[in-house]
């Protein structure tokens, strides 16, 4: 009689009891649902619960459960993904502006499996349907912003302090700076480094100038805060579309990958993702005609000629008192019967509006908003980029107080309104970014990859069972559960670590299963070469056990290297395959060894005396 190590023994059934459990919420599945969130950020009640519930009943769309969860949000879960979308859709146009809709999926699963935190794993977009965005961002770009924004800067730093300026003007990497009295040099020095103590100035060219150098280090360092930041504000402006689940991440050196899981309106997304919008507060020209400067084709000193929304001209000066970058939070709110929105400055912002204001009662100020985007177009063959720029005065109103930080925009319908508070509100894109891939995958498509991946891995699955089983009678029984027990472990540990199934992930599980049987077959060999030296049964046992593991090793380790590789210079389905065939190989890896001799052991260990091997 053979006895298994107690402690092995207790552990085996803990991690499949745990394996099981983590496994078990997939049998269930997802529906597609509906979660709503009040746009005051107050708790649902019963009451506006059941309004909802009875609007869909009176519609005629099923819900299959309507529920308010432990956060106040309200849940409505569907049987078809068309069902979900009519919700929406009547949600939308019944409770205008009342709730923040998330496209989402819910759990068919047991109210206690729930109750464990345990959720079926996460789909991929090929599984589940929705859009996937791949940006590339210029780079170079952001370096010109913020050139930009330091030509800007040093006008007003140099205004400040009353040191005259001939010229602020950019030249490559740099910002020159000519004065019109050179013995002002060290003065300007001094409150361009006061401004920003990280500035590299150059040494002086020639009398009465400065200028500021970006280094190869600076560079860098803007090129990668402008990649983080675009990542950010993406993040940003997926989570204000209301789909829940979003994917934001880098891709290679400089691109940004974004997943957005049950979209149906593509148009919107790219739409909003790709937009570079901000604001500029400017006052206006009282002095001189715009008229005039419109038919002349040039501003008068210092001003600069912009269109109202209706197409009037106005002159509005060059100095610019705040921009979008200094905007903390905007919220969409009406006033008076009028779309509105609040905007609140932050403290640097809110001194210059203040000391506007101040100096400047009873004359007016206009609000310029300024809309970029960048797409790649084809022109004689070849893919060039298209930069679209609109800059116009959305409003001109009097200064009738001193304000600062927190104030109102008017001019704006009620879409735009909506549109320009969340584009505010998520940040402004650090860098132009250009859309070099776009893939919209339908939920029905999802439901085909999901039915015909299980499809290939039953027929695999089956196809391998059938022939250990011929092949190895009993022992190949002990490898066709082992092989079960493998899938059941991957599919726990991918919920676990909270990985995306994808259809390649599903290729990388079929694949498993293929070579997961390997470590039984060096085993069983192993133990057949022993039995015809003449081994006794339980002495061939140990023996293949043991001299197969180096070779079992040797193989695995190899493949997670290979794995690895893939996973660290992959990207999307390449390293949704890589995640599925790592994990999957440390499956097999613990089924074939601890498991397949736990299970010979419960079949012939409680034996007194072993005559022969069913292999």
């Amino acid at each position: 009689m053979q006895r298994y190590p107690l402690w092995k023994g207790i552990l085996l059934a803990a991690v499949m009891v745990a394996a099981l459990l983590l496994a078990l919420p997939n049998w269930f599945g997802e529906s597609p649902a509906l979660q709503l969130s009040r746009r005051d950020r107050a708790a649902f009640d019963d009451a506006a619960a059941a309004l909802i519930g009875d609007a869909l009943a009176k519609a005629g769309i099923p819900a299959a459960e309507v529920y308010v969860d432990g956060e106040g949000r309200f849940w409505a879960r569907f049987a078809r993904v068309d069902d979900q979308l009519r919700a929406r859709d009547l949600i939308q146009r019944e409770f205008e502006g009342q709730y923040a809709i998330a496209l989402t999926t819910a759990s068919r699963s047991p109210d206690w499996l729930q109750a464990l935190g345990l959720e079926p794993m996460s789909l991929g977009l090929d599984l589940r349907g929705g859009m996937l965005l791949v940006y590339e961002v210029d780079t170079e770009g952001a370096v010109t912003q913020l050139l930009q924004r330091l030509e800007r800067d040093f006008r007003k730093v140099l205004r400040d302090a009353r040191i005259p300026y001939q010229e602020v003007a950019i030249a490559g990497n740099s910002v020159h700076v000519t004065l019109r009295d050179s013995g002002q040099s060290e003065a300007a020095r001094k409150a361009l480094l006061k401004y920003d103590p990280q500035l590299t100035l150059a040494p002086e060219s020639a009398p009465g100038t400065v200028t500021a150098t970006l280094t190869e280090a600076g560079v860098r360092e803007r090129q990668a805060f402008a990649i983080q930041q675009n990542i950010t504000a993406l993040e940003n402006r997926v989570n204000a579309l209301g789909v829940a689940e979003t994917v934001v991440q880098r891709q290679g050196q400089n691109r940004i990958a974004v997943q957005v899981p049950g979209v149906q309106d593509a148009s919107e997304v790219v739409r909003l993702l790709g937009k570079v919008a901000t604001l500029e507060f400017r006052l206006v020209d009282p002095t001189n005609s715009p008229l005039e400067a419109e038919r002349t084709g040039r501003a008068p000193l210092g001003t600069r000629l912009y269109r109202q929304r209706d197409g009037s001209p106005v002159l509005l000066k060059r100095d610019v008192i705040a921009t979008g970058e200094q905007l903390i939070d905007a919220s969409f709110a009406p006033s008076q019967g009028e779309p509105a929105v609040s905007v609140r400055l932050d403290s640097r912002g809110g001194d210059e509006m203040l000391r506007a204001t101040r100096e400047n009662l009873n004359r007016p100020m206009a609000v310029v908003f300024i809309e970029k985007e960048r797409e790649l177009v084809e022109r004689d063959g070849r893919a060039v980029t298209v930069d679209r720029s609109k800059e116009e005065v959305i409003n001109v109103a009097t200064i009738r107080g001193v304000f600062s930080n927190n104030f109102q925009i008017t001019g704006l319908s009620a879409a735009e309104g909506t549109e320009l508070a969340k584009l505010l509100r998520a940040g402004a894109l650090a860098a132009p970014i250009i859309i070099v891939e776009q893939r919209v995958i339908g939920p029905s498509v999802g439901e085909d990859n999901i039915r015909d991946g299980t499809r290939a891995l039953l027929i695999a699955g089956l196809a391998l069972f059938a022939f250990m089983l011929f092949y190895y009678k009993a022992f190949g029984l002990i490898a066709d559960i082992v092989l079960l027990t493998n899938v059941v472990l991957i599919v726990a540990l991918l919920g676990l670590f909270g990985a995306a199934l994808t259809l390649p992930g599903i290729a990388g599980i079929v694949l498993t299963v293929g070579t997961a049987v390997d470590a039984n077959i060096l085993i069983y060999e192993r133990i057949r070469e022993e039995l015809k030296v003449g081994a006794t049964p339980w002495a061939a046992i140990n023996a293949g056990f043991d001299k197969a593991l180096s070779a079992i090793l040797d193989s695995n380790v190899t493949m997670m290297m290979s794995g690895g590789v893939l996973f660290l210079f992959g990207s999307g389905p390449v390293r949704g395959f890589a995640v599925t065939l790592m994990i999957g190989i440390l499956a097999s890896m613990f089924t074939a060894l601890v498991g397949s001799r736990a299970l010979i052991h419960l079949i012939y260990g409680r034996r007194r005396r072993v005559e022969r091997l069913a292999i």
